[in-house]
């Protein structure tokens, strides 16, 4: 198969699996807006993530337009879910920290599982 092909199902075997991960398991005083609002951000993260740019609240905000408070409302329940981890580095200036994301290796996983599963040989 064509690596375009491949990339196709990966991306939308991303899609579904963050459906299923975050639709079908709300968390407790969680709104259909915020699940809703988190999909999006996964979406974006993802696509961010295929670019090998870097997760940072501030290239989110650069990407999306949202506020800080906005894209870290929605980042902090991802990383509540355990779909994002979170390290703390030096922000770009050298001089304080930032938070830097990456999508979870469990969340990964899951990823490589429900592609081979579908199509083997595509994912991983």
């Amino acid at each position: 198969m064509t690596r375009a092909l491949t990339t196709q199902w990966r991306n939308l075997a991303f899609s579904g699996l963050i459906l299923h991960e975050i639709l079908d398991h709300p968390l407790e005083d969680e709104t259909p807006q915020a699940r809703l609002k988190q999909v999006g951000m996964m979406t974006v993260l993802y696509s961010m993530n295929q670019a090998h740019q870097k997760l940072t609240l501030s290239s989110i905000m650069e990407i999306t337009a949202l506020t800080r408070s906005g894209v870290k409302e929605t980042v902090d329940l991802l990383v509540r879910r355990g779909m994002l981890d979170e390290t703390i580095v030096k922000n770009s200036m050298g001089r304080g920290t930032a938070r830097q994301f990456e999508i979870s290796e469990a969340l990964l996983k899951k990823l490589s599982s429900f592609g081979a599963e579908q199509r083997p040989g595509l994912i991983g």
